[in-house]
């Protein structure tokens, strides 16, 4: 097969391996990029191979940057874009069933692409668009078939954070995992736990987030690769009813997706623990966390004008969009006409600091500033105070429990 018409990244990126052709060596288009040009997907990156080594390489291109040269790999500024550039390489003694232990540059581009995971990953484009296609991915790309490259158990047991990427890609594109891969992987499937939680936590939540997430899901619980996650051995309800819930629509977010996860779980830890063992961002682990402190109340009534406040629009609308799972009726416009019709926005907004509370008190400063502004806070918020300093000093001289502070 021959690509006649190279999509834009590919021509921008033409001139680098045209350069390293002109110097002797091979260059490639591979993996990802290939397989998501042939489903008319978007390309996020380009991926070029070669048989130059990666000091070949820097002395083709003056700026470079060592992204683990002694694994293959090197990053290219040319043109004011950044290409990352891998040598063709075996790879050998997968101790920790993740990075090989030895890496061995070679000039041959069967020898790098029968080390790849999946036939679809392991096609290659040269310069004149020629497809190289050696174990028949093309194939399995229109039978929309996951098969892995040789042996699947021996390319588990090299990387077993394939078994994740297979489940992935079954969420992402809607493939069905070939039999002796699936087979393998539901032996295999122990060989997880020897793999860093973040790496799985990218792919699952690829899972979740993809437009078959109830196919990769499906294909998640029946290799029993749950088993070796966090906190899901044993809640195989849970994902069974998030399956279910994922038939009505999908995911947006990581967020939506983490809240209902947990949601689903019998919750035999607490949602500070469950979401750390996963190694959650910081943001997104405030943001499940917040939601699933409303969920609750939402499930049961809309939320009130002090609540969407404390949520804001953006969780608030989140948290409206979880009730399509639980089959309640949505109120989008709702929730923002509530929230446009705040008096605030945020804290910053009160037209009362602590300043003027110590100024026209006179009192030292301690805990009951920050109490008093809370106060003032929520009391405008919910449209029973005026937003104007000295009404509020007003009202805070008449209903503030100074004697809980001031004794």
């Amino acid at each position: 097969m021959k690509i006649e018409h190279f999509p834009p990244e590919f021509e921008t990126a033409l001139p680098v391996l045209e350069k390293i052709t002109a110097a002797g060596f091979e260059a490639y288009f591979v993996g990802g990029c290939v397989r998501d040009f042939l489903l008319h997907h978007l390309i996020h990156d380009v991926d070029i191979a070669t048989n130059a080594t990666p000091h070949e390489i820097a002395q083709l291109f003056p700026k470079y940057f060592d992204l683990g040269i002694e694994h293959g790999t090197i990053a290219v500024l040319e043109r004011g874009e950044t290409y990352e550039i891998t040598t063709f390489r075996t790879e050998q003694g997968y101790e920790d069933f993740r990075r090989p232990s030895q890496v061995t540059f070679v000039r041959s581009l069967k020898e790098d692409l029968k080390r790849r995971d999946f036939t679809m990953n392991a096609l290659a484009v040269d310069t004149n668009g020629n497809l190289i296609d050696l174990f028949d991915g093309l194939k399995d790309l229109e039978e929309k078939i996951i098969r892995a490259v040789g042996e699947p158990e021996e390319r588990f047991s090299e990387d077993a954070l394939r078994m994740m990427r297979g489940v992935r890609f079954a969420g992402q594109l809607g493939f069905s995992i070939e039999e002796k891969t699936f087979a393998a992987m539901k032996k295999r499937h122990d060989l997880l736990e020897k793999i860093a939680v973040e790496r799985i936590r990218v792919e699952f939540e690829k899972l979740l987030l993809g437009d078959f997430a109830t196919s990769g899901l499906q294909a998640f619980l029946d290799s029993e690769l749950y088993r070796c996650t966090p906190h899901l051995l044993g809640e195989d309800k849970a994902l069974k009813t998030l399956l279910h819930a994922l038939q009505k629509q999908t995911l947006e977010n990581p967020v939506l997706a983490w809240t209902l996860l947990y949601d689903f779980t019998s919750k035999k830890v607490g949602i500070e623990t469950f979401l750390r063992a996963w190694k959650l961002s910081k943001n997104l682990m405030n943001d499940v966390k917040k939601l699933t402190a409303f969920l609750p109340v939402r499930k049961t009534r809309m939320l009130n004008t002090w609540e969407v406040y404390q949520l804001g629009n953006s969780l608030s609308q989140q948290l409206e969009m979880l009730m399509i799972y639980y089959q309640e009726e949505v109120d989008l416009a709702g929730v923002t006409e509530v929230f446009e019709q705040l008096p605030i926005k945020n804290k910053s907004e009160l037209d009362l600091s602590g300043d003027d509370l110590l100024k026209n008190f006179q009192y030292p400063a301690g805990l009951w500033v920050g109490a008093a502004l809370a106060l003032a806070e929520k009391n405008v918020v919910i449209h029973r105070w005026p937003n104007e300093k000295n009404s509020l000093l007003e009202k805070m001289a008449e209903e503030f429990p100074w004697n809980k502070y001031l004794k």
